[in-house]
């Protein structure tokens, strides 16, 4: 018995005498030599190190590093995994160009339309996370083309305008289908207080900017067609650059009713004056729908050879006309007309314009600031899209859909 004890404690310490060693090993293999004669576990020894920052990386793309023949209107598109922050280009007289960098801070747009035939130098800088990258670059501009299409701007620099103005642009040349995108990318409307707009092409080379609804008293507002050496389709370019910027003055609006043949006009949504008016015959309706006033003269001759009915013959005319206010291309007005004050609030006489008397026209049209809405209500005939500035006779969702940017 005693030796089966012998060998059974025997067996017992070789086994416990294995598992220390094992152990043993297992503590050598996976810890420092300064863990095994300590005893202790260091943090810092076995912390995971974090890859280091990526640098930052800064290219111009558009237009490339020594090109050539680079159109006047060009942007600059940069390549870059941090966020553009400094752009400086300079023409041979060393001035730097003005300029912004663009919301999504890749793409920077010059202030104004680079010079034909020039070489511009640039420097710029990106940065991320605390890393900063710089690039350097030259270019040459285009030449002066010998096609160009203009713009005609329906507001001059410092106007104050009516609530409802349109921005209105006309091309002197159509413009394609598959340009106006591009050409529409090049029409700047900035305004503060910042309110919802959109573009809406009435034609080939027609085009017009309004708010979603009226503009709010006070707003500023900055245009810019940049346009200048931009291709406008057929090989023309962009004769230049148009500027301006205006004001949004008090809100003034009118209603013509043909049930009453009465205008109202308010201030700020108040009744401000009414009046007796005649609108235009059956024979000659005048145009209801949402209008807005597009011009305004003390003095116009009126000559009905202009729509084919000579001033000489039965019912024409040809006379000077006072205290003009246009709402249609077509040639209606408000205006005085002291011959049909007898009708005026109980019989339509006239052509398709609005009478008043001479004091009421007058008063009207001291009171009236291009772009002020005017509205006219049950008549015969409604107004055609274009026949004036009819930009209000459209839902917001119908205006929207005639931008070509979808």
């Amino acid at each position: 018995m005693s030796g089966v004890t012998m060998r059974a404690v025997r067996t017992s310490r070789v086994k416990q005498v294995g598992v220390a060693v094992l152990a043993l090993g297992l503590l050598a293999a996976c810890s420092t030599g300064q863990e095994v004669a300590t005893g202790k576990f260091s943090p810092a020894a076995n912390a995971i190190k974090s890859p280091p920052k990526p640098a930052t990386t800064l290219t111009l793309s558009k237009p490339a590093n020594k090109a050539t023949k680079v159109l006047t209107s060009s942007v600059l598109t940069f390549a870059t995994n941090g966020t553009l922050e400094t752009v400086s280009l300079t023409g041979p007289d060393g001035k730097p160009v003005p300029g912004n960098v663009a919301s999504d801070k890749k793409t920077w747009v010059p202030a104004k339309q680079l010079a034909y035939s020039t070489t511009y130098k640039l420097t710029a800088t990106a940065s991320q996370n605390g890393r900063k990258a710089t690039t350097k670059s030259t270019f040459s501009t285009m030449g002066k083309p010998g096609s160009i299409t203009g713009a005609d701007l329906y507001v001059n620099d410092g106007d104050t305008v009516g609530i409802g103005l349109p921005i209105v642009v006309e091309f002197t040349n159509s413009i394609p289908k598959s340009q106006r995108a591009a050409v529409e990318r090049r029409l700047f409307v900035t305004s503060t207080p910042a309110v919802e707009g959109s573009w809406h092409w009435f034609g080939a080379s027609e085009i017009h900017y309004r708010p979603r609804a009226y503009w709010p008293t006070g707003t500023k507002v900055s245009v810019r067609l940049a346009i200048g050496g931009l291709p406008m389709g057929k090989g023309n370019y962009g004769k230049r650059d148009r500027f301006a910027t205006f004001t949004v003055g008090r809100a003034v609006t009118s209603k013509v009713v043909n049930k009453d043949k009465t205008m109202y006009v308010y201030k700020d949504g108040k009744l401000i004056r009414k009046f007796p008016i005649s609108l235009g015959k059956r024979s000659t309706p005048t145009s209801s729908g949402k209008m807005v006033a597009m011009e305004k003269a003390y003095e116009k001759t009126f000559d009905s050879g202009t729509f084919g009915l000579p001033a000489d013959s039965p019912g024409g005319y040809r006379q000077k006309v006072y205290y003009d206010v246009r709402f249609t291309w077509g040639g209606e007005f408000v205006h005085a007309a002291p011959w049909s004050v007898g009708s005026q609030g109980s019989t339509n006489v006239s052509h398709g314009c609005v009478n008043a008397s001479t004091g009421n026209a007058s008063w009207f049209y001291e009171q009236t600031l291009k772009g002020d809405p005017i509205e006219v209500v049950g008549t015969e005939a409604h107004v055609q899209k274009g026949n004036g500035w009819t930009d209000w006779e459209m839902t917001w969702a119908q205006y929207k859909a005639g931008s070509a940017i979808k």
